[in-house]
């Protein structure tokens, strides 16, 4: 009960929702009260948020920083390792449909980064972690190890842990299946910094890796920098997301409710 109000609650917190539900709300007192200074103002307000975090160099000026926090994983700069960890992320599953296709938005880019890795170490096991949808019967762990074994990674060499729900329970799990094993840590590059905190928290010491970096660094036509777009709204919503995620972590996080 406790995760899904807090998926529900998250998620009316985004950008995207809770602009809109400013914007009914300055229509109500429009509409229907004698509040109408305090009316428009709250559509301006909201309307010039909206339209400002739909911009590419505020989308990504917010969004680099946390994407920035760790290097792309080099095997020079670090030891061999046991294990690749991919933490889950958006999933469909539908036989028909090419493996890949089936990884949605973040997931993609992580898996093929984790075969990156786990092909510059060999003898490494591959971990793909991530439980079912509400709706769905297979989990996002057994997608991802689909999508691994169409590109070559035997099957032997992957384990599946497809019983979390969220990125605490992920290193929870992942703790109990290999101790204190070396490893590596992949996600996606904004992701990383809160997912690194919670294996942490395990005791555990990842190596990052980062992948789908999503704030663009290179030369852009002039138009997509001052025309608002859907794109770069979604990367504002992945910092503010993050965000909660992060306040939401320390809140929770046993040093602080002890």
């Amino acid at each position: 009960m406790l995760f899904a109000l807090k998926k529900a609650v998250g998620g009316l917190l985004l950008p995207l929702p809770f602009l809109l539900l400013l914007m009914a709300f300055a229509l109500v007192l429009l509409w229907f009260t004698r509040w109408q200074k305090t009316g428009k103002v709250c559509f301006l307000v909201s309307w010039l948020i909206l339209a400002l975090l739909s911009l590419q160099p505020v989308a990504d000026s917010l969004l680099r920083p946390l994407e920035n926090t760790y290097p792309t994983y080099q095997p020079d700069a670090e030891k061999p390792v046991k294990y690749v960890v991919v933490l889950g992320g958006g999933y469909t599953y539908n036989p028909e449909w090419a493996p890949g296709s089936n990884l949605i938005n973040n997931s993609l880019p992580r898996v093929v980064e984790g075969i990156r890795i786990y092909r510059l170490n060999p003898g490494a096991k591959m971990i793909f972690t991530g439980g079912k949808a509400i709706s769905n019967p297979v989990s996002s762990a057994e997608v991802a190890a689909k999508v691994a074994i169409s590109l070559g990674v035997p099957e032997s060499d992957i384990i599946k842990v497809d019983t979390p729900r969220d990125t605490q329970e992920e290193a929870q799990q992942v703790k109990a299946r290999i101790g204190q094993q070396p490893m590596v840590l992949v996600t996606s590059a904004n992701h990383l910094p809160r997912a690194m905190i919670f294996f942490e928290q395990q005791g555990l010491i990842p190596v990052p890796a980062p992948a789908n970096q999503l704030a663009i660094d290179s030369p852009l036509n002039p138009w997509e920098k001052i025309l608002p777009s859907p794109l770069f709204l979604s990367h504002s919503e992945r910092i503010w997301y993050e965000t909660l995620g992060r306040a939401w972590q320390w809140l929770s996080s046993p040093s602080t409710s002890g």
